[in-house]
Order: structure tokens, then sequence, then C-alpha cells
């Protein structure tokens, strides 16, 4: 019976659980903040442009740009409810674990196989009445029922969310692709030649025509009109014009005169100032261009033509102005200025090509632009800029030579020791290389009829130049600047934090640089909101927030650890009586506590979930435990050493091996030992807890000194005794408690053996009170004519007469003298 209504029970609870599903996945087609309609509209019409061919650029971007806004609503609200939705999965997690707490099945289950099992053996408490049972399996359900319908409700949204977001998504990667697709073959367009003579009379009749329209007076009522406009407007022309020509004129020749006065300067913001003045060669002439501009459209004689090319005059002034700088700035004449230090010749020879390229390429935009606007043809267009593109390339070649040359030249003066030199000299051979490469490549695409790819890499190339001269230039003003603050000059140039200042500009400048090489601005963003999306760790998705959130709350954490130890290491500790061993050991273990609870906080503060990382981790611990296992035995010997203190900094010891001296530093790997010869010696702290180590100095500095003395046979050894009894007691350093004692100690073979031991107040000054009781010793034996005997040998030869040479000073009798030296091998009868 309770077996049949279990089953029923459970199919009720189903058949519940798939109608709130049901419903909840019909009404929540729409999500709270976000017009559905709209959206569907909008990803019909994306899925139609991206299939018809003739949809625009500007038209898919459009689209794209709507597309990602939708995504952005759509990826926020996947997060909706999500720690609601995750409490009430825990607890129906929990309401499907048997209340035994054994694994596997649901409450229902149990209990339906509860009622089909074996009776329960005698001793066991007998089961509960059935009503109990089933009373308990209906509040269970009820409160499943529940939680499942709860669940459901705020689930059906974020599964909304999930299925639109999707789509979005792959939309976007579908335009993405459409374009890429297309600026790939529009990059491999093949047009007509340039060295084919039959386009020139064209090229040339298109020309002529784009340029008469330039400035055009028109006749009758226009011109009269246009008359009286340039006559009230004679003033202010005129003024504009004056101010514009001087600010062209002399604004360079005032800045090169303020930034001359500023380098004789030896102040340390001697050369921030220089750099913001330098910024005025740039600025002065641009607002004479900008001014001259003014002027020219006052005027109201520009026709169409002339209008365009007069609003486009600043934009390619800048550039003009901007090229020579960075120039001036890389290449200064200034040989302690320049960034990149070839010869005077060679930073000359740069500059005045960087001046070149300018001048061409502006040329070449402003007769391209002309041509553009009258509706010329391909043909025109490379064959006009083909003289263009020669010039160019043989500039860049000339310039990659000269960065060839510095660059060998720093290689191999520094090619024994890697230096920020020689990595930069590198880089720049390396360019120097490519715009070699560049310079030969480019005329002949566009020879080919490739010209787009021909522009597509000589142009670019060219301003990815610019830009890392302009990522050199400000990284010299961050370090001057740094220089300032800190005080050190110019000398902070060659310290490591204007290094960092350089990496990160050349990050920053990568995004510029992805631009000049095609890059659509789509691409970066795409890549931005990826970036922000973070990515997934098993269930765990983590992002820069969460990175920025650990960054600050550990930083915060350590630098609070690293507060609190100095405030014990020098206000609290010094006032207590805990020795100085025992004080490194406090603040050692603050520091390692604060920085772990740090890391667990910012961990945590941060919603990093590592759970999912426990069996790969537990994986690594193996093998890192074997690889680094006596690193793990020297940190946790270092513990050892920091609780127990049986040495402390300052101790004199002697370990293992005969290395005695003075412990200087105690870290959680090794103990730095400084020896008496002034060396350091470090030890491993495994060897300093398994070893055996011999602290003289440990807890006091008492210590005992035993100094030997040995007398001639027949001296008063009583005499001896009182006299070095009394050099001892005068020894300022020995304690009177104990006192020194002097012992008769031994019979020796060349002397009466005595020893001094008296205990010292400081067992450092052992070797000082060592010669100076010695000194004593000397002059009383010499003052009581006691004699300090050395070590003699009297030898006495049994057959003299065996060793009688002849008159030739050879033995006279070969056979005795044999004897004799047998004799003498065997041990000799003497007094010694």
């Amino acid at each position: 019976m309770s077996l049949a209504r279990g089953m029923l029970l459970r199919a009720l609870v189903t058949l519940t659980g798939l109608w709130l599903l049901c419903a909840a996945a019909v009404s929540a087609q729409d999500l709270p903040g976000v017009d559905m309609e709209a959206w569907r509209s909008l990803a019909s019409e994306a899925e139609a442009a991206v299939d018809e061919e003739d949809t625009t650029d500007a038209q898919l971007e459009s689209l794209r740009g709507d597309l990602v806004a939708y995504r952005e609503q759509f990826n926020a609200a996947r997060g909706v409810n999500s720690e609601r939705i995750e409490s009430l999965r825990e607890q129906i997690a929990a309401l499907e674990q048997p209340a035994d707490g054994s694994a596997g099945g649901s409450v229902t289950d149990a209990l339906a196989g509860a009622a089909g099992s074996d009776p329960a053996p005698a001793e066991e408490e007998p089961a509960p009445p059935e009503e109990a049972t089933n009373g308990q399996q209906n509040e269970i359900a009820a409160q499943r029922a529940d939680l499942e319908e709860q669940l459901a409700t705020l689930t059906a949204p974020v599964r909304v969310a999930d299925a639109a977001y999707s789509r979005a998504d792959g939309l976007i990667g579908e335009i993405d692709r459409v374009l890429r697709t297309r600026q790939t073959e529009a990059l491999l367009e093949v047009v007509e030649s340039p060295l084919n003579p039959v386009h020139w009379p064209t090229a040339l009749g298109a020309l002529s025509a784009a340029t008469d329209g330039l400035w055009r007076a028109d006749s009758g009522t226009q011109s009269d009109q246009r008359a009286r406009t340039l006559r009230n407007n004679l003033p202010v022309i005129l003024l504009s014009a004056l101010i514009g020509l001087i600010l062209i004129v002399r604004g360079r020749v005032w800045a090169k005169l303020m930034v001359g006065r500023l380098r004789n300067s030896h102040t340390r913001w001697a050369g921030v100032r220089r750099f913001v003045i330098s910024l005025l060669r740039i600025a002065l002439p641009l607002v004479g261009l900008w001014m001259l501009t003014f002027a020219a459209r006052q005027t109201g004689h520009l026709g169409m033509r002339g209008t365009e090319l007069a609003q486009l005059l600043p934009i390619l002034g800048g550039m003009m102005l901007g090229f020579r700088w960075v120039a001036e700035q890389v290449f200064s004449r200034d040989e302690d200025d320049a960034l990149i230090a070839l010869s005077k010749g060679d930073r000359a020879g740069m500059r005045y090509l960087v001046g070149a390229i300018t001048l061409l390429l502006i040329a070449n935009t402003v007769l391209r632009t002309l041509l553009e606007l009258d509706d010329a043809g391909t043909a025109a267009r490379t064959v006009i800029s083909f003289p263009f593109t020669v010039l160019i390339a043989y500039c860049v070649f000339r310039l990659g030579r000269l960065l060839r040359r510095y660059g060998s030249e720093i290689v191999e003066e520094e090619d024994a020791e890697i230096t920020r030199a020689s990595t930069l000299g590198r880089v720049v051979r390396s360019l120097g290389t490519g715009a070699l490469v560049v310079a030969v490549v480019s005329p002949v695409l566009q020879a080919a009829g490739y010209a787009n790819a021909a522009e597509y890499l000589l142009y670019p190339f060219v301003t990815s130049l610019v830009v890392l001269g302009l990522v050199l230039a400000l990284q010299r003003f961050t370090a001057d600047l740094y220089g300032a603050i800190t005080g050190q000059g110019e000398a902070a140039r060659d310290t490591l934090l204007p290094i960092l200042f350089g990496m990160i500009l050349l990050m920053l400048a990568a995004p510029v640089l992805a631009l000049i090489w095609g890059a659509r601005v789509s691409d970066l963003t795409e890549i931005w909101a990826a970036f922000q999306r973070g990515f997934a760790v098993g269930s765990t998705r983590i992002s820069p927030t969460d990175f920025l959130t650990f960054a600050l709350i550990f930083t915060a954490g350590y630098l609070l650890t690293r507060l609190a130890q100095g405030a014990l290491k020098t206000n609290v500790l010094p006032k207590t009586r805990i020795d100085k061993g025992g004080q490194n050991a406090i603040v050692s273990g603050l520091g390692y506590v604060g920085i772990f609870l740090a890391a667990l906080l910012a961990i945590t503060g941060a919603g990093i979930d590592l759970s999912s990382l426990a069996i790969l981790a537990g994986a690594l611990s193996v093998g890192i435990g074997f690889g680094l296992q006596n690193i793990v035995s020297n940190f946790v010997s270092g513990i050892i050493l920091l609780i127990e203190r049986p040495i402390s900094e300052g101790d004199w010891i002697e370990v293992s091996g005969g290395q005695m001296g003075y412990v200087r530093d105690i870290s959680v790997r090794s103990t730095r030992i400084e020896t008496f010869d002034g060396t350091d010696v470090i030890v491993p702290n495994a060897d300093l807890v398994s070893g055996t180590v011999t602290n003289f100095t440990r807890g006091n500095t008492l210590g005992r000194v035993i100094i030997p003395v040995g007398v001639a046979y027949g001296t008063d050894s009583k005499r001896v005794e009182t006299i070095l009894k009394e050099i001892a007691d005068a020894q300022p350093m020995a304690v009177t408690q104990p006192p020194p004692t002097v012992l008769f100690v031994n019979f020796g073979a060349d002397a009466l053996e005595f020893e001094i031991r008296m205990f010292l107040r400081d067992v450092n000054w052992m070797m000082a009170v060592k010669s100076d009781v010695n000194h004593e010793i000397a002059k009383r034996f010499d003052e009581e004519g006691i004699e300090i005997p050395f070590a003699q040998r009297d030898v006495w030869l049994r057959n003299p007469e065996v060793l009688k040479l002849d008159d030739r000073g050879r033995d006279g009798d070969l056979p005795r003298a044999q004897d004799a030296r047998d004799d003498a091998a065997r041990p000799m009868e003497g007094d010694t």
C-alpha cells in the first residue's frame, strides 16, 4: 500500500514540475528592461543583411553596433538572481538526500525501497509508523514542489537571455567574417599597372580636370555676392592670415629658442620643461595653419574641392608637424638628447629623410583626394600615386640602411652583455631590415597592379615607425618626470621604473598600431568586451574586475601587515623583555600569517571559486612535492627555527663542517652566517635542524677559555701555579664567580703542562683575552727566570767507528759500513 502511494506521489511531483517548467518557458519570452520585439526585428534584419551581397560595410557596421548593445544587455540578464538560483538548487539537493546521510536516491525512493525490503533485525529500532512516514513524505514533496516552482520562475529569464546572447554573438561573428572577407578581397584586388603608357594620358587628363575647380570665379550675381563677402570679411581675413603667417614662420623659431635656453639649465625639471616647450613646435604652427584655413574660407572664392582641401589642410599640417617633431626628438641635434645615438651626420640625414617622406605623403594625399572628389578611375589614381610610392620607398630604403647601421654597432658593442642599449639596438636593426624589405616590395606590388596591397604595406609601415618613435619620446619624458619628482634628475633614465613606463606605453600603443595596420575599431572593442567578460575556470568565470579586486584587497592586506610589523618592531617589542631573536620570530610569524590571510581574503573577496581546481592542485602537489622536497624541508625547518629559536641573530655558532661565525639573518629557506674572515656562508635551515650546532652565546655571553702553558722540567711547580693564578686574577674580563683556576695537568714529553681556566664575561673576547694573558705570562716568566721549553732530541750512536771514511770520502769497509747502516736503522739508545 505504501509502495503504491509513493509511486503515485512521485508521478504527481514529476508532472507538476514539468507543467511549471513549460509554463515558465512560455510566459518568460520577454526579459525585463529589454525590448524583445525590437530585438527580434533587428536579428532578422541582420540575418538578411549578412546573406545579401550588396549590403554596404557601413550598414553592416551599424547593425553590428546595435547587436553589440543588445548582447551586453543579454549578458547582464544572464547573471540576474544567480545567488537566489544557487540557493534554491542547494535546497532541492538537500531534500533529495536520504535522512541517514547515505548516498544516492531521493527521500521518496528511499522510503519506497524501505517498504519493499526485508524486515529489520530484532536489535535495530522499530520502523516508524506508516502514517508518520507518509506525513513526512508529503511535507518533503510539498517543499520540493514549491522550491521547483520558484526555481523555474527564476531560471526562465536566464535561459531566454542565454539563447538571445548566443544568437547575438553568432550574428556579430558572421558580420565580422563578412567584413574581413571584403577587406581581404579589396587588399588583393588587381588594377591597371602604372607602367602601362596607355593609362598615362587618361591619368593626366583626370588630374587636370580635378584641379580645375579648386579656384573658380563665377560670373553674374553669384560673383557679386562673393565680392561683397570678400569686402565685408577683409579685415578678419587679413588679421587671420597675418597671425597665421607669423605663427607658421616664427612659431618654431620661438619654441627652439626657449628649448635652447633650457638646455643649458641643469635643474631636475629641465628635461620636463624642454619636452613641454618642444610641443610648441607643433602647437604654434598648427594654430597658424588653422588661421590661414579660416581666412581662405572667409574669402568665399573657394570652390567645392577647394573647401574640402581647406578642411584637410590642418590635418595634413598636423601630420607634417607631428612627424617632424618625432624625428627631432628621436634624432635630436643635441647628442645627449638623441634617443637613437647615431652620428651627427646620420641624425641630420634621418631628419631630412623623415621630412621628405612627410612632404611626399602630404602631396600624394592631396592629389588622391582631388581625384576621389572628381570620381576618377583606378587607373588614374594608381598612375598618379606611383611616382610618390617610388620616392617614398627610396627614402624608406635609405632610412632602413641607417637604422641597420645603428643596430649593428650596438649589437657588436654589447655582444658580451645583454643591456637595454643592446635590446634597443636589436629592435632598431629589425626595423631597419623591415624598412629595406618594404621599400623593395611596395613599388613592385604597385607595378604589378596590386595598388591596395602596396599602399597597405608602405604607408602603415611609415606611420608605425613614427608611433614607435613617439613611444620612445614619451618614455624619455616619463623618465625625466620621475627623475624630477624623486630628485634623481637625468640619472633616473637608467633606473628600472622608467623602463616599466616604456613597456606600459608600448602596450597602450598596441591598439593604435592595430588600427594603422587595418584593424577595425569594432575588432578592438570585441577584444575588450571578451577581456571584460573574462575566462571560465570550471564553473567560475574570472573577469578583470575580479583581478582588480584581488589585487586591491591583497595589496591592502599586505600593506597593513607591513605596517603592523613595523609598529611591533619599532614601538612595541623593544619595550618588552623578549630577546632580539624572539622579537624577530614574532615579526616574521606575523608577516607570514598576514600575507596568508591577505591572499585568502583577496580570493574570497574576488569571488574566485577554486574548488574545481582541487583535483588538479592535488595532482600537482604530488609532483611538486617530489621536485621541491628540499625547498619544502628548508622552509619547514626555517619555521621551526623561528618558533623554537635555538639560534638567534647575533649568536656565535659553529655548524657541521667547521663553519664558525655570527648569525646575521634567518630566512624561511636558509640562514646567513658571517665568518670571522668577513665572508658570508649560506646554510640551509634543514642542516641547522638535523645537524649538530654549537651555540657559544645562546642565552648569555658567559663562556670559558682554556690557556695551556708549559715550563721546563726542574721548575718549581707551586711557584708556577702561583704566578699563573696571579695573572688570571688580574684579567679584567674574568669573572670572580666561579674564580679562575690553574691546573697542573700533565708531565709532557718536553715540559710540565699547566692550564689556566677562567670564565669570561663576554666569550666574544676570547681571542683577545688569550693574547693578553700570553703576553703577561711571557713577561712574568722572563722576570722570574722560568724557562718555557721547546722540543729537543739527543741522538747517541752505538758504533761511530763504522762511519770512518777513506781518503777519497768513500766507505773504507763496505761490509762494515752496511752493518753500521743496519745498526743505525735499529732503535737507538739515548736520552731525550
